[in-house]
């Protein structure tokens, strides 16, 4: 299996919403993204669901986007 293939499967996650999100990232941006933001990004998909989605929470409210 290849890297992408991999990556593809650790964006499976348990909701559609960081399903959606993840994999948008992985097909759109990841393969342009300089080096350290892959590093990011992986970082990220070793995040437990619940995690990831508290620090998305904390972000969209900080930036306004949810109340």
């Amino acid at each position: 299996m290849d890297e992408l293939a991999k990556l593809k499967w650790q964006c499976r996650r348990g909701t559609r919403e960081l399903d959606l999100l993840l994999n948008d990232y992985l097909d759109n941006r990841f393969i342009k993204a300089n080096p350290e933001d892959q590093r990011y990004f992986l970082e990220i998909l070793n995040l437990e669901d619940s995690i990831l989605l508290a620090r998305i929470d904390q972000l969209a409210k900080r930036l306004g986007g949810v109340d």
